[in-house]
């Protein structure tokens, strides 16, 4: 196994969008309405590695799944209806992928084990995040990681489920 989690390129875009179209198709598979209405898209794409918050995970040249972090840049965060557990720095990412071929395998554990270790390189303790109310397979990954639910926040008119997970200094 020689996995890697990596700063996106713009030349990865192609591989990344047929990830992303995959996953699309997936949520609507599973009669879930994220993802149903023109995002993420190539654009999305494009400022996300424009701003460095693009993330690969690698098996060994493969491209196997996708993810944004960024830190302290979630604006609609700001009015949760509901409580985050901090007020601190915290590290959002959004649109996280995995190849339809990896599905299944253990790999959405594998980048989120990843944004935990970014977040504490960046001497961040706070990982914040939200998924459609619908989005079965994210909300297991969320509650077999122990986030925490926090409450509702707002996209495109959309409610969206709100998590929260604490980390741990290391000494």
């Amino acid at each position: 196994m020689n996995y890697q989690f990596r700063k996106a390129k713009l030349s990865d875009i192609p591989i990344i969008w047929e990830i992303l179209q995959l996953a699309i198709l997936r949520r609507k598979a599973d009669g879930s309405t994220q993802w149903q209405d023109g995002y993420p898209n190539i654009e999305i794409l494009q400022k996300d590695i424009k701003k460095k918050g693009g993330y690969v995970l690698t098996d060994g040249q493969a491209i196997i799944g996708y993810c944004c972090l960024l830190i302290n840049d979630e604006p609609e965060y700001k009015n949760i209806e509901g409580d985050w557990i901090t007020n601190n720095d915290f590290v959002v990412f959004h649109r996280v992928a995995i190849a339809e071929q990896y599905i299944g395998r253990g790999f959405a554990k594998i980048i989120m084990q990843h944004i935990e270790d970014f977040t504490l390189s960046q001497n961040i303790y706070s990982i914040k995040a939200d998924t459609n109310y619908d989005n079965i397979a994210m909300k297991k990954v969320f509650k077999n990681l122990d986030y925490a639910y926090c409450g509702k926040v707002y996209f495109r008119g959309s409610p969206r489920e709100a998590f929260e997970k604490t980390l741990n200094k290391t000494l």
